[in-house]
């Protein structure tokens, strides 16, 4: 494993391990678990009228993420958990993780979901694009992830979150046709 990045994660815990985030970060990994928090944002937007088709693009997104990184890359790629590699007993301050560490799901699903909501409501995507970095950052603190692990959510993240708008934009053109003709 990089050695390297195994630094960039004991320069967090060395550098910024404090009560304060000890107590935070361990709440805030929560809400990626299983894109638990994601997941629900989708079914509620899906509710009323107005945010329905956000929440359709959301759904799709998740969807996209699900089987591309957890289905697919993580069992293919197969790579452990950093505090497997360092040694460790288990993760700081959070439940051991019983799945591959690359990609960081919990990055991939916030930030599909954040991106998703920054390309159809700005103000409320500037929150949730916080929201998915300090879900992300969270990985690292844990030390659960490695920075490229995060990085890939990131950026899988971001592409599912693009195609989710697309496909559903692609959808609903479709079928404006099939009424009009």
């Amino acid at each position: 494993m990089n050695q390297s990045e195994l630094a960039i994660l004991d320069f967090i815990a060395e550098h910024l391990r404090c009560g304060f985030l000890d107590f935070l970060m361990p709440k805030i990994t929560l809400l990626g678990d299983a894109g638990i928090f994601w997941i629900a944002l989708a079914i509620i937007l899906l509710i009323p009228k107005k945010t329905r088709t956000t929440g359709f693009m959301m759904g799709v997104a998740l969807v996209l993420g699900l089987i591309v990184c957890n289905i697919t890359i993580k069992p293919l790629v197969a790579r452990p958990r950093p505090y497997d590699v360092a040694g460790l007993t288990g993760p700081y301050l959070c439940k051991i993780q019983h799945d591959f560490s690359f990609p960081s799901g919990h990055t991939t699903a916030s930030f599909e979901g954040a991106t998703v909501i920054f390309m159809r409501h700005r103000k409320w995507g500037i929150a949730a694009l916080i929201l998915a970095a300090l879900i992300a950052f969270s990985r690292l603190y844990l030390y659960v992830h490695y920075p490229t692990d995060v990085l890939a959510g990131f950026v899988l993240g971001v592409l599912f979150g693009i195609a989710g708008v697309y496909i559903v934009k692609a959808i609903e053109k479709r079928l404006a046709a099939k009424r009009e003709g």
